[in-house]
């Protein structure tokens, strides 16, 4: 069964109630239309305003560092940490053993993205190398962040994330991954907005997520 403890972390964006009320008066996107993709082999960061953020992170050679329950709950701990302390309101979220993806609403000053991430980076490192004994071990690779300016594509990663689950092949609904904002969002989210996002169409959508995932039962 997925932890309560990670579900229910306030941090977790409250459904249809826009961070605009709450940081600010950063909004998420409210028109239509589709975003430039950035080019795959050096992603680009740019972060010079607040707004609604998708960002995929992996690990180097794409090892699955964060294999199995504890693992995977202590990345979930110290993102969902990471997350609230530099002000990223978590909208959707999904942590694999070597990868994660999570779309956010970000602080006033999204400039401060690497410093989460980099924070983040460095206490799962730290975790995984000293369990392992391989000090000073490269453990993450690089991240790629794309700004969502338009409702349609803001929604669509919505369910892309909520989904990654079922498209890994690790489950066949998303919120029986423990890992993830899906159970979450079912279970305390509107019907009807859980339903929106879970049959928003996302075959043409052209992410970074080229990992085969692991999940041991232990």
């Amino acid at each position: 069964m997925p932890d309560s403890r990670l579900a229910e972390r306030p941090c977790l964006a409250r459904w249809l109630v826009w961070i605009s009320r709450q940081q600010g008066g950063v909004k998420p996107p409210q028109s239509k239309g589709a975003i430039v993709d950035d080019w795959p082999h050096s992603p680009i960061h740019r972060l010079t305003e607040a707004g609604a953020y998708i960002v995929t992170c992996g690990t180097y050679l794409k090892q699955h560092h964060f294999r199995g329950r504890e693992r995977l709950g202590m990345l979930c701990e110290a993102f969902l940490g990471g997350a609230t302390k530099y002000g990223w309101n978590l909208q959707v979220w999904a942590v694999f053993s070597n990868h994660y993806h999570f779309v956010a609403l970000s602080s006033p000053d999204a400039s401060n993205l690497r410093t989460f991430l980099n924070g983040l980076h460095s206490q799962a490192s730290r975790a995984v190398n000293q369990e392992d004994g391989a000090q000073g071990r490269q453990v993450w690779y690089q991240y790629w962040d794309t700004h969502l300016t338009y409702q349609r594509s803001y929604f669509a990663r919505l369910s892309y994330v909520h989904r990654n689950a079922v498209h890994h092949g690790l489950v066949k609904e998303p919120c029986l991954y423990p890992w993830c904002s899906a159970s979450w969002l079912q279970r305390r989210g509107p019907t009807s907005f859980y339903k929106t996002i879970m049959n928003f169409g996302i075959e043409r959508l052209k992410l970074h997520d080229d990992f085969q995932v692991e999940c041991s039962a232990d």
